[in-house]
């Protein structure tokens, strides 16, 4: 590309005719080398790294430089190779260009005195009030190295309007790139928007969101710097901190600076660092960095990426991987012949080229590149100098477009080339790699934090790559990596904490198939088929003692309300419907509330017989000893409750949202919306139980062989005991509510047929018939002899009553039976102790486990 640079300068001579060539003696004891010719071009690059004592300098002597750079002297050796060779081809016919190169040190007041040389006319400069008709001697100057310098040149320039074009490696600050305050300036590598552009999206790539910057305090440091913050933030990479070093080592503090930098790199958590600096300050930060043996991945700028002086550092190896982007270039086998048989233009002279030659051998081909191209004709419009007309040699330079390599070149609005970069990656040999794409073998990480999995979203802190990975809530989910928000469900899924897609719920009911269900279909109908086994002995030993005690009419209308009952509980299973929520309540209670019914018309049969009772008080009791009316008239009260329930409160689907920690949603009955008249219904039956055992109780002291208090003081005491249990559990247990009723109406039904049906079938079976009315009356009497005798005496002093009396008894007696098993008067305790065992568990089981039933 320095062939193309040279030509492109060429059309300067555009602008005027050539001016002398003789130079001054001034001229040649600032700059280090020339040749004449009838067009000269201007080299300002930097043959040395630095001015010594910069900062001692008091007085405008001359700067003396030191610190001589084979690389940047390279270039410009590049650069005097391709105007030979232009000379050589004639590609100007009746032209020969000429040159004058002037060594800036990397020190932009050196550049500023350089230029005025350049442009001086018979040794001068002469200050004018325009500048129109000004010819210069110097039509173009290419340069500088360092946008900071090329800065400073370039506003200088625009006195002139002479062209400034940038050197190959060079000036790629953005601020140059503003053609209001830089309009002479052009350069041949693109601007560092467009690097750091590139910078930013490779650590994107990588996934590099917390890297470190370290920038020069110059212009170039700063606009680059600038323009990378805004690209990292598009590509969501955080500095995790920005330093900025002294751009001269001279500086009084750079020393201290660069260490408290190195501590700060040290110290940081980020282990990719990028390198906005000239290559001399890089030398000093890496030395400190072998130091302490300290490692990360270091991003280059274009200032030294390529940098052979860093490159061949001691230990160089050790401070990590180096990536960076560099200008894309190629090799030229003509320069490289060229530098083999380095000689002086003829009729010029070239004071820099003895140190090169002591120096050479340390210098590598790989340290230069070039591409010259083989045409020029096509950008030219004169064919002689007489030939020639006046024009603005910026319009000539800013409208050059031509291919190279199936490549378009030319310079854009901005006055800048775009042709792309290559991306190096150092070998840890210390030699370079380059590449259009750079793949590291173990890929280190430069994180802030964790990358958030699946299931989990960021919870930004205090900057974007900094941030905490929680859980999706309920309802929510994630399914990429580090995602900003979680994702709602779509309509009929549902999630749960932490989940990374959405699953539609699972319908819970109680399905036949299921264990629990069929345990308890399988309870119920063994609890039927005990019905149905009682029930014939009872009609077959319906005419038997314990028979006639227990009637048997009251007994099967009790087993056909068990029946009932048990049936409810087949209502429970299967995927409930409004009509089965409504057919098991009303069936329960109908059932249920019978055959309470009949047992409290037992228990005040017991406490009519047994209990003295004033005359009058007893007529009127026995008068309402009606077993169908009671039976009928408390069952129908129930029907009445059942039927206004189901009118204003009806059981219906339950319609409330499942819970949001479960994936289960539950399909079951709600007993209305306010429950009142489920409380009701359950209520109900719970006093006519409460009343029986009253009842019950009160006659306790009767012999078991005339009632069946005992029976019935433990059946009922076992349904209050199991619905006690059942209301906290039915409350708290939403989901196991389905099952908490079945269960509860099992136990309870089953203890109505372990109390009062099989103590009867086992009497019947295998109980004796010897002990009669009167014999059981007579112990009975001697137990309880006090009461009898007082009733007695009564009856003595009132004969008219005696026969009320006696028949009253005598009616009562029959009702309990005309004879009783004397043989078995301990039927009752014999019975009751197995089936207190069995029962009194059983309901406690109930109580402690329903909320494992699902289970």
């Amino acid at each position: 590309m320095c062939r193309l640079l040279s030509l492109l300068s060429a059309l300067t001579v555009l602008s005027s005719f050539p001016a002398a060539v003789d130079g001054c003696d001034v001229a040649e004891s600032v700059c280090g080398a020339q040749a004449p010719g009838d067009v000269v071009i201007g080299i300002l690059l930097p043959s040395h790294g630095k001015v010594k004592a910069v900062h001692e300098r008091i007085t405008p002597e001359n700067f003396d430089c030191s610190e001589f750079e084979l690389t940047s002297f390279a270039r410009t050796l590049a650069v005097i190779h391709e105007i030979q060779e232009i000379n050589a081809a004639g590609f100007l016919p009746g032209v020969r260009l000429g040159y004058l190169v002037c060594d800036t040190c990397s020190y932009a007041s050196r550049a500023l005195q350089n230029v005025d040389h350049m442009l001086a006319i018979n040794g001068s400069l002469e200050v004018k009030c325009n500048y129109t008709d000004f010819r210069p001697r110097v039509k173009v100057v290419i340069g500088a190295r360092y946008s900071e310098v090329s800065i400073a040149v370039a506003r200088l320039l625009n006195v002139y309007m002479v062209p400034l074009v940038s050197h190959f490696f060079s000036s790629s600050s953005p601020l140059l790139s503003d053609k209001q305050r830089f309009p002479v300036f052009m350069r041949t590598v693109p601007s560092d928007i467009h690097q750091t552009k590139a910078l930013a999206k490779m650590m994107a790539y990588y996934e590099w969101n917390w890297v470190g910057v370290v920038y020069g305090d110059d212009d170039y440091g700063k606009a680059a710097f600038q323009s990378f913050l805004r690209d990292a933030e598009a590509n969501d990479v955080c500095v995790a901190y920005q330093e900025v070093l002294p751009h001269d080592l001279d500086h009084s503090n750079s020393e201290e600076r660069i260490k408290q930098v190195a501590q700060m790199i040290r110290s940081s958590k980020a282990q990719v660092v990028l390198l906005i600096l000239k290559s001399a300050l890089v030398k000093a930060l890496f030395r400190e960095m072998v130091k302490t043996n300290t490692s990360r991945v270091w991003i280059s700028s274009d200032a030294w990426s390529r940098s052979s002086s860093v490159a061949q550092m001691e230990d160089i190896n050790k401070v990590g991987d180096i990536l960076g982007f560099t200008f894309v270039s190629s090799r030229s086998e003509s320069f490289d012949n060229y530098l083999k048989n380095l000689t002086v233009t003829p009729g010029g002279y070239n004071h820099f080229i003895e140190t090169y030659k002591n120096l050479r051998f340390n210098c590598s081909s790989e340290c230069f590149s070039s591409n010259p191209p083989s045409y020029c004709a096509d950008i030219l419009r004169f064919k002689s100098r007489s030939a020639c007309n006046f024009r603005d040699p910026q319009e000539e330079l800013k409208n050059v477009t031509f291919e190279f390599q199936n490549q378009m070149f030319f310079f854009d609005e901005h006055g800048d080339f775009v042709n792309g970069y290559d991306l190096v990656r150092w070998e840890k040999d210390g030699l370079l790699t380059s590449c259009s794409c750079v793949l590291l073998s173990q890929t280190p990480q430069s994180r802030c934090s964790e990358s958030c999995p699946p299931g989990y979203v960021k919870k930004i802190l205090n900057m974007s790559c900094c941030y905490n990975c929680t859980k999706c809530g309920e309802g929510t989910y994630s399914d990429a990596w580090d995602l900003h928000n979680c994702k709602k469900c779509p309509n009929g899924t549902w999630s749960l904490q932490g989940w990374t897609k959405c699953e539609p719920r699972s319908e819970i009911y109680l399905r036949w198939v299921d264990p629990h269900p069929i345990t308890i279909i399988a309870a119920a109908a063994f609890g039927v088929l005990l019905l149905i086994i009682t029930f014939i002995i009872f009609l077959v030993y319906r005419n038997s003692l314990p028979m006639k005690k227990a009637e048997v009419r009251l007994s099967c209308v009790m087993k056909f309300g068990l029946a009932v009952s048990f049936a409810s509980v087949i209502c429970f299973m299967g995927e409930p419907n409004v009509h089965l929520c409504r057919a098991r309540q009303v069936m329960y209670a109908m059932g249920f509330t019978l055959c309470v019914s009949c047992i409290l018309v037992k228990a005040y049969r017991t406490f009519l017989a047994f209990l003295p009772f004033g005359r009058i008080t007893n007529r009127r009791l026995h008068k309402l000893y009606k077993p169908p009316v009671i039976v009928i008239v408390l069952t129908a009260l129930q029907g009445i409750i059942c039927l206004f329930w189901l009118i204003f409160d009806s059981p219906d689907i339950d319609d409330r949202p499942p819970s949001p920690q479960s994936m289960n949603k539950m399909i079951q009955c709600s007993e209305g919306k306010t429950y009142i008249g489920f409380g009701i219904m359950l209520s109900y039956i719970a006093l006519l139980a409460l009343v029986g055992f009253l009842l019950a109780f009160k006659g306790r002291k009767v012999p078991q062989e005339f009632s069946e208090t005992g029976y019935i003081i433990f059946s009922m005491l076992m349904y209050l005991f199991v619905w006690v249990c059942f209301i906290p559990v039915y409350i708290t247990s939403t989901e196991e509510s389905t099952t908490v009723q079945p269960s509860a109406i099992l136990v309870s039904s089953y203890g109505v047929i372990f109390c009062h049906f099989l103590p009867k079938c086992y009497e019947a079976l295998w109980g004796s018939k010897t002990d009669t009315l009167e014999s059981i009356l007579r112990r009975w009497r001697v137990i309880s002899g006090p009461s009898l005798d007082a009733m007695s005496e009564t009856d003595k002093d009132t004969p008219t009553m005696n026969t009320a009396s006696e028949n009253s008894t005598r009616a009562s007696s029959h009702q309990l039976g005309v004879t009783v098993n004397t043989g078995h008067t301990g039927i009752y305790k014999t019975l009751w102790k197995p089936i207190s065992l069995c029962l009194f568990p059983l309901s406690l089981i109930l109580c402690k486990c329903q909320y494992h039933l699902n289970d």
